[in-house]
């Protein structure tokens, strides 16, 4: 039991990248009143969460971000895809805030886009 525990362990680190990193619950960025302050939250903080946790903050910035715009469509193939390279780009960039980080990430599909 013990060996394949390893096993599963070895290779679900693999790929997270050569530097694995025990995931933390958004829970813990909690503050008293039950709010995490997303203009807070780092990459690092990203990429070190469970992955459904950190699918749902990707996708909460993704709607954040289209209400500042004013948009009020929701493009489910594109907002996967987004929420995938804004984790990636995370975990290669972990001192940026995660704001910063969609920032660079919609910055970058606008330019290709066009």
């Amino acid at each position: 039991m013990k060996k394949s525990i390893g096993i599963a362990a070895l290779f679900f680190g693999s790929m997270l990248g050569s530097t694995a990193y025990a995931a933390t619950g958004l829970d813990t960025y909690v503050d008293k009143n039950g709010f995490i302050d997303v203009q807070a939250l780092t990459c690092a903080q990203l990429a070190d969460t469970y992955q459904e946790d950190a699918n749902a903050l990707a996708n909460w910035y993704s709607g954040w971000y289209n209400g500042l715009a004013k948009k009020h469509y929701y493009h489910l193939n594109r907002v996967k895809g987004t929420e995938h390279e804004v984790i990636v780009y995370c975990k290669e960039h972990r001192d940026m805030k995660i704001i910063k980080a969609m920032d660079v990430i919609f910055k970058e599909d606008k330019n290709k886009n066009k």
